[in-house]
């Protein structure tokens, strides 16, 4: 059996977040891979949300299991292989995706790889993530990247991925009006997968003016603020709401046209305002809602980063060792146009 050099005698640091407003750094021996799986030697981790949900703990009970290492969005080099995977993937640059999915239930069978029914399960939520120097996943999940690929952008392509699925479920075709609710990190890359589709106007809406702007350099036509956008309702062929704020899945239907098509991003507090089913049955608006990430879109957002056309890299404002996790973790969340996508960078 081929000896694991590359961990024996190494140690890994990881951020434990052991209960809501508790974390601590510690250091433990490298988990050698077993069969089947990946030992990655991380890179860069975005924060997003979900993972400030995590640190303060107001996620639902169902989708975390403290004590955790948190860090769902990464990108790294694998280190080490477990029996079974093979040894050319050593060396590589990846990225992987979060749900570990069953592969046998009928949803997964169906390709909806994120809603497997054997329950829910995720890499930094349920399973030790990437705010660490290493981590393990199952080698099937992985995502091979070009060897000239930069990891620090590469981080996005979870949060990519969720908007590549946004973007293939609302079936975009040129010459449509569409709109984007929310400038932010998932706002920013579904208007880089929605330019692709070339439609007539491609309109962000974002209370923050400048920065929606960002927008317009990834292939946005105009920019507005809400009370800029409030007027008769409809217009839009395709709406897709990222921001996830109380009143923004029903701002969402009213911008759409009659017999427009809404995609649901964002994940609200509960609480936020119900969407009309008489305004949805009147208009015959079709409502699609997104919930992490299939397979499927991974590969999409892989090729679409790969090629050229995706590029994350400008969403990124603040990067910090695993050290200052504190002090990045403070910037998520607070509405600071200046904070885009922060960074962890357990690898340097």
């Amino acid at each position: 059996m081929r000896a694991k050099t590359a961990v024996a005698g190494s140690r890994t640091r990881s951020l434990v977040v052991d209960r809501p407003g508790h974390h601590r750094l510690v250091t433990a021996p490298t988990p050698p891979p077993g069969p089947g799986e990946a030992l990655v030697r991380v890179v860069a981790a975005g924060i997003c949300g979900s993972d400030r949900e995590v640190h303060d703990g107001t996620r639902p009970a169902a989708y975390v299991r403290y004590p955790v290492v948190p860090g769902h969005e990464w990108a790294g080099t694998v280190e080490d292989v477990g029996a079974g995977v093979p040894a050319a993937l050593t060396g590589r640059k990846v990225v992987a995706e979060g749900f570990r999915n069953c592969r046998i239930c009928d949803r997964c069978r169906a390709g909806d790889t994120s809603l497997c029914t054997a329950g829910y399960d995720e890499t930094g939520f349920t399973r030790p993530g990437a705010f660490a120097d290493t981590l393990v996943v199952p080698a099937r999940l992985l995502h091979p990247l070009a060897d000239d690929a930069d990891l620090r952008a590469a981080a996005l392509l979870e949060p990519s991925a969720v908007a590549a699925s946004a973007a293939l479920m609302a079936g975009a075709v040129p010459g449509e009006r569409i709109a984007v609710v929310g400038a932010g990190t998932l706002g920013l890359l579904a208007v880089q997968f929605l330019a692709a589709s070339t439609p007539a106007e491609l309109v962000v809406i974002d209370p923050r003016r400048a920065r929606a702007e960002q927008a317009l350099p990834l292939g946005a036509t105009q920019v507005r603020t809400p009370e800029e956008a409030d007027g008769p309702p409809g217009g839009f062929d395709l709406v897709v709401e990222t921001a996830g704020a109380p009143d923004t899945a029903a701002v969402a239907t009213q911008l759409a046209r009659r017999g427009g098509r809404v995609v649901l991003v964002g994940l609200p507090a509960p609480g936020a305002r119900g969407i009309d089913p008489i305004h949805l049955a009147m208009s015959q608006i079709t409502v699609y809602s997104v919930f992490g990430a299939p397979s499927a879109a991974w590969t999409h957002a892989v090729r679409a980063f790969t090629t050229g056309l995706l590029d994350p890299a400008p969403l990124i404002t603040h990067e910090f060792p695993l050290e200052r996790y504190a002090e990045a973790i403070a910037l998520v969340g607070g509405g600071d146009p200046a904070v885009g996508k922060v960074l962890l960078r357990p690898s340097g």
